[in-house]
């Protein structure tokens, strides 16, 4: 009996979005009858039903579903509600702002030998501009991870074996890495597919954008709760310390101005502003320096430390996990 796979998507107000990640499904090199496309929106969300409702009129040859979670609860959640309702051996996850290419289903179907419980991830790839901004940069960096769900593979016995992702990730962060650290636990193999390719197209992004991400951080604490010995191999070697020394030296600042401390005031001011000058520059070397994106780099690298520092220590107070 041939192998058929199970594509998992899921996705949330993105409706011309994921109608692009559909297109690209629909070119694929492997026979339609070998794979079905399973959406789950993190929530109602009438207006993706509608346009996923529009384009398979123009695809009825694509064996597609669409479902939907009672209640927003993240893609965590999400992907679940798809994997488990998916028919078929194989579950390949990608996202609703990505492109996979023609040959992707085709590729991991043939690096699938029958294993009962095995995964496996693709190459990822982010259209960079020759003058990319810093949230462009930080997306690019998806190309080097180890395993994201914009782009893997899991046999279904694999995924029940660990209980597939952890709902308490609320957000699109670290629930990837949880459930390959689960993989690595239970000595499922994570195999390396490099012809399995994805394209990740970055979004448009509004002013100041990397403030906002800090919030995202409460899930290192999650994640280190659950698994601290691969949190510190694979995710983050050693403390902030760079954002800790920069909170110190401003609050430092703060209490020699309360109390008249003048040089000490002068002596924290100078070594704030430092570190605040290298954590722009480092930012700003491979990345635009337009106007409008140095004054951005400038003012967020002043909040950035006391954002992440805020979000990793209400993480920590949650989950009830010391991680600096």
């Amino acid at each position: 009996m041939e192998t058929k796979i199970s594509v998992v998507i899921p996705t949330y107000k993105r409706p011309r979005l994921l109608v692009r990640c559909l297109e690209a499904l629909a070119l694929q090199t492997l026979d339609k009858t070998m794979f079905e496309v399973v959406i789950v929106s993190d929530g109602p969300d009438r207006a993706t039903g509608e346009a996923i409702a529009r384009w398979y009129a123009t695809q009825p040859a694509v064996n597609l579903r669409y479902l939907s979670t009672p209640a927003k609860k993240g893609p965590a959640a999400a992907r679940n509600a798809g994997w488990m309702a998916a028919k078929h051996t194989l579950i390949a996850f990608t996202d609703d702002d990505c492109v996979p290419a023609p040959g992707w289903l085709q590729a991991f179907r043939c690096h699938y030998h029958g294993e009962p419980h095995v995964a496996m991830t693709g190459r990822v790839q982010v259209p960079l501009s020759p003058r990319p901004t810093d949230f462009e940069w930080n997306t690019a960096q998806l190309q080097t991870a180890e395993f994201i769900t914009a782009n893997c593979c899991c046999s279904k016995a694999a995924l029940l074996s660990v209980d597939g992702f952890d709902e308490a990730f609320g957000m699109a962060w670290r629930e990837d890495s949880e459930l390959q650290f689960k993989l690595i636990t239970q000595g499922i193999p994570i195999v390396r597919i490099d012809e399995a390719c994805v394209w990740h197209p970055v979004r448009p992004a509004p002013w100041g954008v990397s403030l906002r991400e800090q919030k995202k951080g409460l899930y290192n604490a999650l994640l280190y709760k659950k698994h601290p010995r691969l949190f510190r191999e694979k995710i983050q070697r050693r403390p902030l310390w760079h954002y800790y020394i920069t909170v110190s030296l401003f609050v430092a600042m703060c209490a020699a101005l309360v109390f008249d401390w003048r040089p000490w005031f002068q002596l924290a001011l100078i070594g704030w502003l430092l570190c605040v000058v290298l954590f722009t520059w480092k930012r700003l070397r491979t990345t635009r320096k337009s106007i409008s994106h140095i004054a951005e780099m400038a003012v967020t690298s002043m909040l950035i430390p006391f954002a992440s520092v805020y979000w990793q220590w209400y993480g920590a107070i949650k989950y009830r996990v010391l991680l600096l």
